[in-house]
């Protein structure tokens, strides 16, 4: 596979060749003026979309309403759009009609300043006509013009600024930062998947605990997940959890997690305690406060909100089982070996070991029980933690044992022995369940 830029310099030299203005628009200048490599390249030209078939015979029209072609070239996709000027935006998302205009227009028309930058593929030259190039200096993140109109014609940019403050770790500047508060409430008009594919992006930042911040901060998360909001100022027992409410005790553990923490991992963190409003209780004669069963609570609490905003039924089961189980961590230590053998056979037990770890580093540093289960994982790491049975249902039927329920119940004590290291052959696990279950 070609090299991604030379591949992009070659169609946008075919461009210019024909006497078309010709520029890298958007991220990769943005990126590649931060020293960082581009993961994809746009192009943008004074082309019309019948010009850019008629260089192209093989491009795509992935949004000629919009002036944009897709073409494909050494296994890479490059998107080329029109120079253009938006229409209205009647839906909060997309203009109703576009007209083509000149750079400058087009520039003016983009969200964010960095973000609107042009290079030319040739000569590496920049063409800055809203001061992004200073924004970039800066760290700054600003809306091109005013902010509202900006926000006004897509809403969906409100959650794009939070991704990209966190993303590129800038800070928001203060009119955009106002802009995005007051008008937070027309995310409302985005479809929940993709205000949802936004928050994953800013979960999977490595600023992702700023990131909830700021969606706190701008009162958008009030529009798609206002239960995080009664986490702040749920009190905890202080002897357990010296580092301060519900809600500081979730971000802590966001910024503990690893850079390339998976989602189901990240959101587990922050759904783990999202029990504890609904179940708080304060014990006078203790002198206690106490969330009993918040681990429950708290797991039907998370299915029911990734259903809303439409998560994948495979992420939603594992953060529901994570949440759910959480609490039994602390128990391991009292657990017999062929209990903590099917413990650390659960499908999502690094995840799961990780939400514990943070769950201690954030509050009272204990990691007893953290500790012991890495010692037993080391120990059975050269075995099946759950190795194959010893006997199935065949072998008690011919033994004499008639189907039923109770096979279930049979097979998973001999199992347990077996783990137990008790049984270790078939022979010894038939002769055991003749002494041990009637026919």
């Amino acid at each position: 596979m070609r090299d991604l830029k030379s591949t992009a310099q070659s169609i946008a030299k075919v461009l210019i060749d024909a006497g078309y203005t010709t520029y890298f628009a958007g991220g990769c200048v943005r990126d590649r003026l931060r020293d960082q490599q581009p993961k994809d390249y746009d192009i943008a030209t004074s082309a019309t979309p019948e010009q850019v078939k008629t260089l192209f015979p093989k491009a795509d029209s992935i949004g000629a309403h919009f002036g944009v072609m897709l073409v494909k070239r050494n296994g890479h996709h490059f998107e080329i759009a029109t120079f253009r000027n938006d229409g209205s935006y009647e839906d909060h998302r997309r203009p109703s009609s576009v007209t083509y205009s000149t750079p400058k227009e087009d520039a003016m028309r983009r969200d964010f300043t960095v973000n609107g930058l042009f290079e030319h593929p040739i000569s590496s030259e920049i063409i800055d006509y809203i001061e992004g190039q200073s924004d970039l200096t800066n760290r700054s993140l600003r809306a091109i013009g005013d902010p509202n109109e900006r926000f006004a014609e897509d809403a969906l940019r409100l959650m794009r600024a939070i991704r990209f403050a966190c993303v590129l770790d800038f800070k928001i500047e203060p009119k955009t930062c106002a802009a995005i508060r007051s008008n937070a409430t027309k995310l409302q008009h985005i479809s929940i998947e993709r205000t949802r594919d936004e928050f994953n992006k800013i979960l999977l930042s490595p600023h992702r605990a700023r990131g909830l911040q700021l969606l706190v901060d701008t009162d958008l998360i009030k529009v798609f997940l206002p239960e995080v909001l009664d986490l702040i100022g749920c009190e905890q027992p202080p002897q357990w959890h010296p580092e301060g409410d519900v809600y500081e005790h979730t971000k802590i553990m966001l910024g503990m997690l690893k850079q390339d923490a998976s989602l189901p991992l990240v959101l587990s963190v922050l759904f783990h305690d999202i029990g504890k409003p609904a179940t708080y209780t304060y014990c006078e004669k203790e002198d206690r406060i106490r969330f009993n069963g918040h681990d429950a609570v708290g797991a039907e609490m998370a299915r029911s909100i990734l259903t809303r905003m439409r998560y994948p039924n495979q992420t939603i089961e594992a953060v529901e089982a994570m949440v759910a189980n959480h609490m039994n961590f602390m128990h391991v230590r009292q657990m017999r070996t062929a209990k903590v053998k099917r413990f650390l056979a659960r499908p999502h037990i690094e995840d799961e070991m990780e939400l514990h770890r943070v769950d201690c580093a954030s509050s009272n540093g204990i990691t007893e029980n953290y500790d012991f289960l890495q010692e037993k994982a080391a120990k059975f790491q050269h075995e099946p933690i759950i190795p194959p049975p010893l006997i199935k249902g065949a072998d008690l039927i011919q033994l004499g044992y008639a189907p039923g329920p109770e096979f279930k119940q049979i097979l998973t004590a001999v199992q347990t022995e077996q783990l137990e290291g008790r049984l270790v052959d078939s022979q010894q696990a038939l002769h055991w369940v003749k002494q041990n279950f009637t026919i």
